[in-house]
This record gives structure tokens, C-alpha cells and sequence, in this order.
């Protein structure tokens, strides 16, 4: 009879069982949605600052490339922002930015500000980087 008794009885969670167990999952996915934005920002910081790199070796390619075939007098462009700056971002591979600002000088890139998405990071020459860093655009 007793064997009975157990076989008639169903076998599951109840309803409160499970409702503790969604509360624990809810504060368990509370206490990880500020750590993950975090890694979302650090990796976005290394997207751009190998975009940046890619804009500055495609700058100096182009660079390199106009100070072979200029006149020894003739002086190299220092702004690289019209059409060579849509050559920049075919030849580096990279999205299209909201600007790119190049300085030449002496057929070597002294200075590159790449903006995207209104993160910003600068080439200051000689592998120096500033940035990236995020701009918060100015409200109403």
C-alpha cells in the first residue's frame, strides 16, 4: 500500500521553488550588467585605438607614396581629409569615420585625429597615441 501511495505522488518543483529560483537568477544578471558594460567600453577603447593605427599606417603609405614622386621643392599636402581621406579608409580597411584630420610634415605623419561614433584617439608621431577616449556630445 504504501508503494502505492508513491507511485500516485507526481514529482516536480512547486510554484514557490521555482519563483526563488528566477529571483536568485534576476539578482545574480543585476549584479553582472554593470561589469559587462565595462568590457564593452574597454573593448570598444581597443577598437578604435586599432583603427587609429590602421588610418596612420594608410596615412603614411599615402605619405610616403607623394613624397617619392613630389619635386624636391614642392611641398606634400597636410590635409589628407578630401579625397584622401576616403582612399585612407579603403586602404586601411576600417568603417567610415566621422573625420579623419592628418599633418604632414617632412613626408611623415606627425598628427592623426580619428573620430567615430563620438569616440576620439590622436597619433602624435613617433607611436605616441592619446586616447581613445569617449566625447559625450553637447546637449540641448
Amino acid at each position: 500500500m504504501l508503494n502505492k501511495l508513491k507511485k500516485n505522488r507526481k514529482k516536480g518543483f512547486t510554484l514557490v521553488e521555482l519563483i526563488v529560483v528566477l529571483v536568485i537568477l534576476a539578482i545574480l544578471a543585476a549584479l553582472l550588467i554593470p561589469a559587462l558594460t565595462g568590457y564593452i567600453d574597454k573593448a570598444k577603447e581597443r577598437q578604435i585605438l586599432a583603427e587609429t593605427r590602421q588610418a596612420v599606417m594608410a596615412a603614411q603609405t599615402i605619405a610616403d607614396e607623394e613624397y617619392a614622386t613630389a619635386t624636391p621643392d614642392a611641398s606634400i599636402k597636410t590635409n589628407l581629409e578630401a579625397d584622401t581621406g576616403k582612399i585612407i579608409v579603403e586602404l586601411a580597411d576600417i568603417p567610415t569615420p566621422t573625420s579623419i584630420t592628418v599633418t604632414v610634415t617632412g613626408g611623415k605623419i606627425t598628427n592623426l585625429v580619428y573620430v567615430r561614433d563620438n569616440w576620439t584617439c590622436t597619433y602624435k608621431g613617433a607611436g605616441s597615441y592619446d586616447g581613445p577616449s569617449k566625447v559625450t556630445p553637447a546637449g540641448p
